[in-house]
């Protein structure tokens, strides 16, 4: 008898953004309850292919599926790729993001009134473009199978706004939990849930380095009401469970995993 609550039943999962922090953990989450295989996306190949690795060492298949999420052409030939190699997709988790394949800035971005279009682009591009592909990359497998479960990874920043820099990356994430409610309108007569998951500062390699720096952290904690960074287990966990049956009658909704970063109905 199977006692595992957020079992997948055999399910082939994609998890995109999934070689190193949230994405990585959330791949070998989804991989020890159930899931039939699952496809690893990540712009860099070697990170791909590592986790892979990692997964099959469990026993449970697993293929690298390096593309950029905001190129079109790509996701659809990796969305190709995975069903040739394990299956029709009947988990999408949407969790690439930041600036995605875009190099970071190294110096404090320019106020907003400065910025041009330039500067948008690769936060959309990833944030946004990258839902939106990978999602009707998805669909294209759920709907003639009756099922899906499809997870996107917004941000807090998405539910509140932040400022100095993350003017566009709020808006793309914003965007991302808007089009993920119309999903789920779209999806539910074919068998297909869609929710998103808010996270907080979460320990990440994006952020290591700061949550290091106790004049950093002190400050950045004093937000949040659980007086710890985020770790990508707690990411995961909600994750899971949302990519799981235990999950079936919830749908449409933003579910915040942030230490009580925001409270809002």
């Amino acid at each position: 008898m199977n006692n595992d609550m957020c079992d997948l039943g055999g399910r082939i999962a994609l998890v995109t953004g999934a070689g190193r922090g949230v994405g990585r953990r959330t791949a070998l989450h989804l991989a020890a309850h159930g899931a039939g295989g699952v496809a690893v996306n990540d712009a860099d190949p070697g990170r791909a292919a590592a986790v892979a690795e990692e997964i099959t060492a469990t026993g449970v298949p697993a293929v690298a599926a390096a593309a950029d999420v905001g190129d079109f052409d790509a996701v659809g030939a990796m969305f190709d790729k995975v069903r040739a190699d394990l299956g029709p997709v009947g988990i999408l988790v949407n969790n690439a993001g930041n600036r995605g394949v875009a190099a970071r800035p190294k110096t404090r971005p320019r106020p907003f009134w400065e910025q041009t279009p330039d500067d948008w682009a690769p936060w959309i591009h990833v944030n946004l473009d990258g839902v939106l592909n990978c999602t009707r990359g998805a669909l294209s497998h759920m709907v003639p199978e009756g099922y899906g479960r499809i997870v996107t990874v917004i941000s807090d920043a998405g539910r509140v706004g932040e400022a100095h820099g993350l003017e566009i990356y709020s808006a793309a994430k914003a965007g991302a939990a808007g089009f993920t409610r119309a999903v789920a309108r779209l999806g539910g007569r074919h068998g297909v849930t869609a929710n998103s998951v808010a996270l907080g500062a979460t320990r990440t390699p994006a952020i290591q380095k700061l949550t290091e720096n106790e004049d950093f952290a002190k400050k950045a904690l004093a937000n949040y009401v659980v007086r710890r960074f985020g770790e990508p287990e707690d990411a995961a966990n909600m994750i899971l469970f949302l990519t799981s049956d235990a999950a079936s009658w919830i749908t449409g909704q933003t579910m915040p995993v942030n230490g009580g970063y925001s409270m809002t109905l």
